[in-house]
Formats: structure tokens, C-alpha cells, sequence
């Protein structure tokens, strides 16, 4: 028989460095899992991808069981790594901070297009050119499309 799902916990942690400080101790406790178990599991599964920060949606079943599933890096968090900027602009649309080729807009919209709510990669290119143009990077040259 199926276990009974009690609470999905969203947190997003950085790879490899999971511990039981704020905010994973206190949002997991207050479930009633084991924290040192899901740090070892975590840690133990995203030891490639160490220091990126990856959503994790973790499922708590009322035997006080988890699992959980990792998805890919924010758009914005790989934009950063992209353009090797510290931040986005505070103001996006007079300031520009950086700029994106739409070769590198694809190729982040191709790793992503796994958690997006979208099923061509051109509509998933469109939404990460909005995330772009949000913290102030412009896209240069032609659409490819």
C-alpha cells in the first residue's frame, strides 16, 4: 500500500553542502523527519554539481519518511555563472549589468527545460530572455527563430 504524503517541503540548498543549520534544520525538523539523514542523502547525491544552488522538493510522509527530487539550477543562478556577474541590476531597465548570446540563451534554456513549464525550446528560450532582461542582461545579436 502507498505511504500517506504529509507535507512537500521546497528549500533550495547549495550542492554537497547540506547541514542542519538554518534553513534545512528548522523546516524539516518542524516535520518530524530525520535531518541528518536527508543531509547525508543530499550531500551523497549532488557531489558533482558541489556549490551550485539546487531546488529540492522533498516529500514527508506521516511515518515521518521522505524522499526527495532535485531539480536543475535557477535560470537566474546560471545566468550569473554565464555572464560572471555578482548580481542583477536594481534597476533593470536603465542599468545593464551584462549580456547574453542567444547560443548561450539556448543552452541554458536546454537545461532547463526539464522543470519548465514549456515544450519547445524556443518558448523556453523566451522565458529565459524574460528572466535576462529581469536582472538587467541584455541578449544581443538576431532571434535564431
Amino acid at each position: 500500500m502507498a505511504k500517506e504524503l504529509s507535507a512537500i517541503v521546497k528549500l533550495q540548498i547549495k550542492g554537497g553542502a547540506a547541514n542542519p543549520s538554518p534553513p534545512i534544520g528548522p523546516a524539516l525538523g518542524a516535520k518530524g523527519v530525520n535531518i541528518m539523514e536527508f543531509c547525508k542523502q543530499f550531500n551523497a547525491r549532488t557531489q558533482e554539481q558541489a556549490g551550485k544552488v539546487l531546488p529540492v522538493i522533498i516529500n514527508v510522509y506521516t511515518d515521518k519518511s521522505f524522499d526527495f527530487v532535485i531539480k536543475r539550477p535557477p535560470v537566474a543562478i546560471q545566468i550569473l555563472e554565464v555572464t560572471k556577474i555578482k548580481a542583477g541590476s536594481p534597476t533593470s531597465n536603465r542599468k545593464k549589468v551584462g549580456a547574453l548570446t542567444w547560443d548561450q540563451v539556448r543552452k541554458i534554456a536546454e537545461d532547463k527545460i526539464v522543470d519548465m513549464n514549456c515544450f519547445t525550446i524556443e518558448s523556453a528560450m523566451n522565458m529565459v530572455v524574460g528572466t535576462a532582461r529581469s536582472m538587467g542582461v541584455t541578449v544581443s545579436g538576431e532571434k535564431p527563430y
